[in-house]
């Protein structure tokens, strides 16, 4: 099974936050006061032992986890004994720019929601260093499969929203992650982003090795190779759940590392769950922690002075001691099993980092410790879902903004894009055609979880289709209709993407399907982009063939079937053939779909069915000869015409369509001229067919009927086209010019 994303799959040192976590850290909690003292770590310790080499390094280590342990047990009995009473704290805090006082009203209603520590002063939250403007922010996030690729751009973007530093994003992804968020940051484009993959398969065996229930499965583990996993000369890093979400600059989380002094490795912050204190029911045992234990949504490291502590030996010792009587782990780093907002205001630079809570409403960080994080119980739920709505339905083309003032890396892609777009003469009247052809449009592949086995005879066949908002209600009909696998690009904004998603999880038909990739094509510009869409959708194709349809069509029950028999009856692999489905269309909303040929050849006389737009575009179908088709039981063969475009099977191989063709017109003529081009033949498939449902007119049709201009470019575009061809195929070419001026 493919692995979750890392926002909700955490990994197992920090789960033993009574193993790992004093292990590593100097802290020590007083009584009361939570005071904080360091505790000397043996490899930068000059008190340690002096024992070197392999089997002395491991005695020593071995000596102090013993050590760290005896002191665990000591703090455990100091935590059980009542706290204090402590005073009333009055905080300042630091957001954004904005300094802000709070005075506690209710010390004892809210004693373990609220508390202030730093070195022994239990009364400020010291104001954070400034960190340089152009100072890269390096991030490292976990992230494995479908889902988790989508859950990761709601943290993206709420970083990205409030950041004012270069930043470097670090994924530690399986294939399937890094095929999807990397076309995404490609097609983002945003200034001053830069990422880095590395392969969360070649680290499986760094940690296979340890038991696991826990539903991330293996990548809920992935956090402890990271010393290993980053490059060597990464000195610090801040590691990110991808159920979090930033209310604030990360610089500020960013500047803590400049607290850190002497041995101190590790900012965390305080589990604020009463879960790990095993009192909230009779007999409830949860997994030791040391008082509530640690939360790992937000860890700061410093991999350098890591590095210098053994700790891939250090983590390992210690996990295989306490697997000796733990046996395995059954919980992630936090209890992701108990339902349960955590909100994480990250301020103090401790070895971990501690909290100074004021009102919901300059909390800095949330971590989203639930699946369920909409509909968790918590009295400051509607600030939280708040926020995190905002992002996610946030429009992220606003997020492609310069930062002003930094140098930085030359990004090829942009600057070919911004020379080409500047070579466009804005006084043409065909202008906003022309730059859409070369708009990037963000792109997040598989939106939704995707699964698909090849055939053994290579016969397979896609359909792929493109569709806007409008034309949702379309997918559980085509989905019905074709039980193979299915490409569709869909053209929509963020809100509208999570509107779709929400419609997709709803629906029993499409989760049942998994099969069918969906590939979201943010909205940018005023056009929408027909051709680009098609072109998205063809190149996740993974069959041989794919069938090249529109989403108002419904294909006949069972033409996957006989499709993929064509392909062998009609030595697809070897010859370059584009399979013709003949096209019909309907008036009527309620159809009783024809199961048969002879069925649709009733329903075409009766009237009820008539040929494809054979009252308005009748060039655009006719060289399918629909009377011949009539009497046909064998394929035929037919020649291209002028302003043919009909719907085909083509291999997998096919020219892609014209992006300069957008909205309404000529964008599937193009792409048939094309292929004729190339030398494909056009055979008409006898007991083959495809019926046009009715639906209100699009945008681009009634643009394309009303405006003049909008009929002008587009006549431009066509003779602009034809040229091109004539460059490209010599003679041959020709005929397109003549039969366009015959026609």
């Amino acid at each position: 099974m493919l692995g979750m994303c890392r926002g909700r799959r955490k990994f197992l040192a920090f789960s033993f936050a009574l193993l790992f976590i004093p292990a590593l850290t100097w802290l020590y909690l007083s009584v009361g006061s939570f005071q904080v003292r360091p505790l000397p770590l043996s490899p930068l310790d000059p008190q340690s032992s002096p024992l070197v080499g392999g089997a002395g390094e491991r005695k020593a280590l071995e000596l102090r986890v013993r050590e760290v342990e005896e002191e665990n047990r000591a703090l455990r009995r100091e935590l059980s004994q009542p706290p204090r009473s402590p005073s009333r704290p009055h905080n300042t805090y630091n957001h954004g720019n904005h300094s802000q006082t709070y005075t506690n009203p209710d010390t004892t209603k809210h004693s373990e929601a609220q508390r202030s520590v730093a070195g022994g002063n239990n009364s400020d939250c010291v104001q954070q260093p400034v960190v340089d403007k152009c100072e890269t922010i390096h991030v490292a996030i976990v992230c494995a499969g479908y889902n988790a690729s989508r859950d990761v751009v709601t943290l993206v973007k709420s970083v990205l929203f409030h950041r004012r530093n270069p930043l470097h994003f670090h994924f530690i992804t399986d294939s399937i992650a890094q095929r999807i968020l990397s076309s995404l940051f490609n097609t983002w484009m945003v200034p001053a982003v830069h990422v880095d993959f590395y392969d969360a398969d070649e680290l499986k065996s760094e940690v296979s090795w340890i038991p696991n229930k826990h539903y991330s499965g293996i990548y809920g583990l992935m956090k402890l190779v990271l010393t290993k996993t980053l490059p060597i000369k990464l000195q610090r890093v801040i590691v990110l759940d991808t159920d979090i979400t930033f209310a604030t600059d990360i610089a500020e989380l960013w500047a803590v590392f400049h607290k850190f002094k002497g041995q101190q490795v590790l900012g965390l912050v305080e589990n604020q769950s009463d879960w790990y204190l095993g009192n909230l029911w009779k007999n409830h045992r949860p997994w030791p922690a040391l008082g509530r234990g640690f939360n790992t949504g937000v860890i700061l490291l410093l991999l350098d002075r890591l590095r210098k502590l053994r700790w891939e030996q250090m983590w390992r010792l210690t996990a295989e001691r306490e697997l000796m009587s733990m046996l395995s782990t059954s919980l992630a780093d936090q209890v992701t099993q108990h339902t349960h907002t955590h909100t994480h205001t990250q301020t103090d630079g401790l070895n971990f980092l501690l909290f100074c809570f004021v009102s919901p409403h300059v909390i800095q960080v949330i971590h989203w410790n639930s699946p369920k994080k909409l509909h968790v119980k918590n009295k400051h739920v509607e600030f939280f879902r708040n926020l995190y709505l905002t992002f996610l339905e946030y429009d992220g083309n606003l997020l492609r903004r310069e930062l002003f003032g930094c140098p930085s890396e030359a990004d090829h892609n942009s600057e070919n894009l911004q020379k080409t777009l500047s070579e466009l003469d804005e006084d043409d009247p065909c202008y906003e055609f022309r730059r859409e052809r070369f708009t990037v449009h963000r792109t997040h592949l598989y939106f939704l979880h995707y699964e698909y086995q090849s055939s053994a005879d290579n016969s397979d066949v896609t359909l792929v289709a493109q569709l806007s908002m409008d034309r949702l209600q379309m997918l559980e009909a085509i989905c019905k209709h074709w039980e193979g696998p299915i490409s569709l690009a869909l053209y929509l904004s963020d809100a509208e993407a999570q509107q779709f998603l929400r419609y997709a999880q709803g629906s029993e038909v499409l989760m049942s399907r998994g099969n069918v990739g969906y590939h979201i094509v943010y909205k940018e510009g005023q056009f929408y982009p027909v051709n680009l869409l098609r072109n998205v959708a063809m190149k996740q194709v993974n069959t041989p063939y794919m069938f090249l349809s529109d989403i108002d069509f419904l294909p006949m029950y069972g033409l996957y079937e006989y499709l993929r028999k064509s392909v062998v009856q009609l030595d697809m692999a070897s010859t370059k053939k584009a399979l013709v489905i003949p096209a019909f269309e309907t008036l009527r909303y309620r159809l009783s779909f024809p199961k048969s040929k002879a069925e649709l050849l009733s329903q075409l006389d009766m009237g009820t069915l008539f040929t494809f737009r054979y009252h308005v575009w009748m060039k655009g179908h006719a060289p399918t000869n629909f009377a011949k088709w009539r009497t046909a039981t064998t394929p035929y063969r037919v020649q291209w015409e002028a302003d043919f475009e009909p719907y085909v099977m083509v291999r997998r191989d096919s020219p892609e369509y014209d992006r300069r063709f957008v909205g309404f017109g000529w964008n599937k003529v193009a792409h048939i001229m094309e292929l004729d081009a190339q030398e494909y033949e056009f055979v008409v498939l006898p007991n083959a067919y495809m019926i046009h449902m009715p639906h209100a007119p699009s945008f681009d049709i009634t643009k394309f009927r009303s405006n003049e201009q909008y009929r002008v470019c587009l006549k431009t575009l066509k003779e602009e086209f034809q040229q091109n061809m004539s460059r490209r195929y010599g003679f041959a070419a020709l005929k397109y010019m003549t039969a366009e001026n015959n026609s």
